[in-house]
């Protein structure tokens, strides 16, 4: 008859497995940030260069560089939002981790004190077997 902490067994693998997938998704959030990240300080950096160039000559030129710099305000804003976005997936990701990771521990925590509480049982028993072949070896016979 399997123990209880081969019974449970298969519940710590499922268990460290999706901590591992949560891992995975933690990593992937993070890698999604930072790209998103790095968009918004490419799209920053654009607008601060477009912005810095030199007039051209005209009031056409000047209103199709005003709308232009408008435009990338827009895509920086919504960078900002994604960027939001991103933040708030990975700290989700991140609680799921530490779900995950905790049961898992605590799965583990309890199949090592079962299998302990198992091989102390088993200690316990093989004294005791030892101590009766001990005592029937004194008496053959079974006297006292």
């Amino acid at each position: 008859m399997p123990s209880r902490a081969d019974r449970l067994q298969p519940v710590v693998d499922l268990a460290e497995e999706k901590a591992e997938d949560a891992v995975r998704v933690l990593a992937t959030q993070q890698r999604a940030l930072a790209d998103a990240e790095h968009q918004l300080v490419e799209l920053r950096k654009y607008r601060n260069e477009y912005a810095e160039m030199p007039d051209g000559i005209g009031i056409t030129a000047l209103l199709n560089r005003q709308q232009f710099l408008q435009k990338i305000d827009m895509a920086i804003v919504q960078q900002l939002g994604e960027v939001q976005r991103r933040e708030q997936a990975l700290e989700h990701a991140r609680l799921l981790w530490t779900d995950a990771r905790g049961r898992a521990k605590a799965l583990d925590s309890v199949t090592t004190k079962y299998r302990e509480q198992e091989r102390k049982s088993e200690d316990r028993r093989e004294q005791s077997q030892a101590d009766e072949r001990s005592q029937y070896r004194r008496n053959p016979r079974g006297e006292a």
